[in-house]
């Protein structure tokens, strides 16, 4: 029999379906925009998009004000970054360098193309490397120190920002992007449609990025967006769109500090620093005797209708992130935990009531 690759953890529908109460994904609560939506129903998909993605790609470029052949249009964030992985394999970098915590998909891409993996702290051996910045980052929702001022890439690496969660972010404004780093930008979670698949990327402003642009093109298959990609990332970039957006912000602040306060309240501990959608929290596993280890608890929570997001697979194992949710989804946490609280309390009850009735059996026999 072929052997079959690990599957790579995310958040969102499992085996078991879709989950009542989803916090395991960072997709905006408040969705879907209506007017993404109303874009899509109305999409025409009798027809082949234009290959090129003209009107598209010089509508991006007008909503980010820069010249349409800077865009470079992809399947999805996880498919940009597994074919810049490869432009940079092809170009000879042999590392790419990683946050701390990080969207496992790079550490994925580096390895299917014979790419070192790097951590911070972690010298490049060899010459430039694949540069990964998020920010907000994921799982921690916190500024990433690679774009701290005075933190320059080496001449000849790549680097990539990773934009996903910049729309999401709900404290502060966000960060300008240095000019020779690359843009990753994927609307459907600003927007709540995260099951329709499309994405784009920003070229820096220089001669060395115009070339690669154009070999990240010969590396697409043909027509990487169909009509509904095409349809969500032309509504992306309207004005009542980006009300809508803004508007949704201010209201999952309100969710998320009632949220923290909730999770602080069941005894877990929020991890500080989000200034994004969702945030993480460490469990009380090991600390109270009436919890089962986390794999165990998270299943129980899941069998409740409520999922949240392993972070081990970030490199945090203990922890979870959440998404943030409204208030009834909030108040299904909270019932779900305490229902599991509950029945592994009555399950050690029922073991030392077993093994007191085990005891008084040896002694009679004795």
């Amino acid at each position: 029999m072929r052997p079959h690759a690990v599957p790579a953890e995310h958040g969102g529908p499992d085996a078991l379906g879709v989950p009542l109460h989803d916090f395991s994904t960072n997709a905006n609560a408040c969705g879907p925009s209506p007017q993404a939506l109303a874009a899509l129903q109305a999409a025409d998909a009798v027809r082949y998009p234009d290959p090129a993605y003209t009107a598209l790609r010089g509508r991006l470029g007008a909503f980010h004000g820069v010249a349409p052949g800077r865009i470079v249009i992809a399947a999805s964030a996880s498919e940009f970054i597994h074919r810049i992985t490869a432009l940079a394999s092809q170009r000879g970098l042999r590392a790419a360098l990683l946050p701390a915590h990080s969207y496992g998909d790079y550490a994925r891409a580096a390895q299917a193309w014979g790419l070192r993996v790097l951590r911070p702290g972690e010298a490049v051996q060899g010459g430039a490397a694949l540069h990964w910045a998020c920010e907000p980052a994921s799982p921690l929702g916190c500024a990433d120190p690679a774009l701290d001022t005075g933190r320059a890439v080496p001449s000849g690496a790549l680097q990539v920002i990773d934009c996903a969660y910049r729309p999401l972010q709900l404290h502060a404004a966000p960060r300008a992007c240095p000019e020779s780093a690359w843009q990753l930008w994927t609307p459907n979670k600003a927007l709540g449609l995260t099951g329709v698949r499309a994405a784009y990327a920003i070229a820096p402003l220089d001669d060395a990025a115009e070339v690669d642009a154009v070999a990240l093109d010969r590396l697409a298959p043909s027509w990487p967006l169909g009509a509904h990609g095409v349809a969500l990332l032309e509504s992306w970039t309207e004005p009542a769109t980006q009300q809508w957006l803004d508007a949704t912000r201010r209201t999952l602040a309100d969710w998320k500090a009632a949220q923290a306060a909730l999770c602080a309240g069941l005894g877990w501990t929020v991890l500080p620093g989000s200034l994004a959608n969702y945030f993480t929290a460490r469990l009380p596993e090991g600390r109270a005797p009436e919890l089962p280890a986390l794999p165990a608890l998270l299943a129980a929570l899941r069998g409740r209708g409520v999922k949240l997001r392993d972070c081990a697979s970030f490199g945090l194992p203990g922890c979870v992130r959440l998404g943030v949710l409204p208030p009834a989804s909030q108040a299904a946490l909270r019932d779900a935990w305490s229902g599991c609280v509950e029945n592994g309390m009555a399950c050690i009850a029922a073991k030392t009531t077993e093994t007191r009735g085990e005891n008084h059996v040896d002694q009679e026999r004795r």
